[in-house]
């Protein structure tokens, strides 16, 4: 003989609540409803057969839906953890390419300066063979110069030699003619003084 089952039993089994059963218990027919002794409503075997056959229908549909449910529910999960990760990376590209673009500005900044120093080098080596061809200039300039001045200082030297010659000569003719004058004149004073000394032969000195 088969054990008739309590309501909470049912429950237990069929994993639903005690309600549930009670719910169906008292809506079998009165020939189907049986108690004990303590008045405790007990489930014979066909009881539970109707009961179970009305509350494996609702757990179908709810596992059915539960089920239906899940994929919902993971769909979603995963969507969002797709949009998450589509976040990351798009943060993780942008960081990326705002440090590119930091050290696109470096090296731009580093080139301008490499091509200024570059123009400076040039400008200086320009200037440095400027100075040396101007320097070059002034020098044969300088050249130039030196071989005018050394006949000109020839010439004056040579002008100054022929006029020390010019007063040496004058010098020598003054002092000659001076000497030529002397002379003459000692020789006329010797000449007026033998005529002073000659005994004057007036014709009447003869008579």
């Amino acid at each position: 003989m088969t054990l008739a089952k309590t309501i909470k039993q049912l429950a237990d089994e069929l994993k639903v609540s005690k309600q549930t059963i009670q719910y169906h218990y008292q809506r079998l027919p009165a020939k189907n409803q049986q108690k004990n002794s303590q008045g405790t409503n007990l489930i014979s075997t066909t009881a539970e057969r109707i009961i179970r056959s009305k509350v494996a229908k609702p757990l179908l549909a709810k596992n059915q839906q539960k089920g239906s449910k899940d994929p919902t529910k993971t769909s979603k999960e995963n969507n969002d953890l797709l949009i998450t990760l589509r976040r990351e990376v798009e943060d993780l590209k942008s960081q990326r390419d705002k440090q590119l673009a930091a050290k696109d500005q470096q090296i731009s900044s580093k080139d301008r300066q490499i091509d200024h120093l570059t123009k400076l080098i040039d400008q200086q080596q320009q200037l440095q063979l400027a100075i040396v061809a101007e320097n070059r200039q002034l020098k044969e300039h300088v050249q130039k110069l030196s071989g005018l001045l050394e006949p000109s200082s020839t010439t004056q030297q040579q002008q100054s030699n022929d006029k020390d010659d010019a007063l040496s000569n004058s010098s020598n003719t003054s002092h000659g003619k001076g000497k030529n004058d002397e002379k003459n004149h000692v020789v006329y004073e010797k000449q007026k003084r033998m005529h002073k000394n000659k005994p004057n032969k007036s014709w009447w000195h003869f008579w």
